[in-house]
């Protein structure tokens, strides 16, 4: 278990953490940047990455079975001594036995979504886990408030896999968000540079919450054919699409262009969920068939040229960070 080195950046460093305060007190980490947890991606060796690298790492539960959870949960406390936590959507099956292998695991740190903020924050919170949830618009993010949640994660519309049906950018979300609530703010969407972490700080966020920048990492858990397909994706390569029952943001590939067709021949739902139901997700995205699968990823991925270790993307992200905040360094 290693340590993440500063590389010449006692200033930057400095510069990072007072720039956010609450999101690292309230987490006990070194930078306010939390890697999302992201289905078929967000394995334990990611998670724990980003943690030992001084951020907040995510296993994402909901494309696993309970046991797998659980397994995950043990390898990465036995993989980093910082914390970390599980994100669980609300959306899927198995919630009861989920959160009780949250609750046996001692996992002090639990990232909702694709739900009521109300449905578990209380149960959670009396354990003594800090909850945060994530939102797409200021009316649920002011939900959030009222349902006490820690921290609130506030995800616009350029993020890739679930979204929201509002179609609302980050750039308009985050202030708005921040002009209605005092919770402590996370931002999510379209962010994997550290410019863009100071952007989004700028407008009102004290840290940021980053997906498709960690899928391609080496650490990921998603399928190589996959990461590789990241790299090349160019702006106008994803669509949000599915609004009739979840809306996602995804690569369009001969899958896409299926679900497309069934729109233009009088928008089915019944046949969109048959279309959906064949583990398109996983056949795409972890065993990386990229015609016939369903690839989740930000418009973001525009920005991304390369599959790179957690602890170099870190590194980066500081660096830009730095620059942003002294360009004339």
């Amino acid at each position: 278990m290693s340590n993440f080195i500063d590389f010449n950046s006692a200033k930057k460093l400095q510069e990072m953490q007072q720039s956010q305060n609450r999101i690292t007190q309230l987490f006990t980490i070194q930078y306010p940047i939390i890697q999302a947890g992201m289905i078929w991606h967000s394995g334990w060796k990611l998670a724990s990455a980003v943690s030992n690298c001084g951020g907040l790492g995510l296993i994402g539960s909901a494309s696993m079975y309970p046991d797998i959870l659980r397994e995950n949960i043990q390898k990465c406390k036995k993989a980093t001594d910082k914390p970390f936590g599980v994100n669980v959507a609300l959306l899927y099956p198995n919630l009861e036995e989920i959160i009780n292998i949250i609750l046996e695991e001692g996992v002090k740190i639990v990232f909702t979504s694709a739900g009521s903020p109300k449905a578990y924050t209380e149960t959670l919170q009396k354990e003594g886990i800090k909850v945060a949830h994530v939102v797409s618009s200021t009316k649920f993010a002011m939900k959030c408030e009222d349902a006490g949640v820690d921290a609130i994660v506030a995800e616009g519309f350029e993020a890739g896999g679930h979204n929201g049906r509002d179609e609302t950018t980050t750039f308009c979300l985050i202030p708005n968000v921040r002009k209605h609530i005092s919770k402590p703010l996370i931002a999510a969407g379209g962010i994997a540079l550290g410019s863009q972490i100071k952007a989004a700080m700028i407008l009102g966020a004290d840290g940021v919450q980053i997906g498709s920048r960690f899928a391609a990492t080496i650490e990921a858990s998603a399928h190589d054919n996959w990461k590789n397909k990241i790299t090349e994706l160019q702006e106008g390569d994803t669509h949000l699409t599915l609004k009739e029952l979840a809306p996602v943001r995804m690569v369009k590939n001969k899958f896409f262009n299926e679900l497309e067709e069934i729109y233009n021949t009088g928008r089915n739902k019944e046949s969109l969920i048959a279309s959906l139901g064949r583990a398109r997700a996983k056949k795409g995205m972890f065993e990386g068939d990229m015609e016939d699968g369903e690839l989740e990823i930000g418009q973001v991925s525009a920005l991304i040229d390369d599959v790179l270790p957690v602890e170099t993307v870190f590194q980066n992200l500081l660096k830009e960070f730095h620059e942003a905040q002294n360009p004339s360094l």
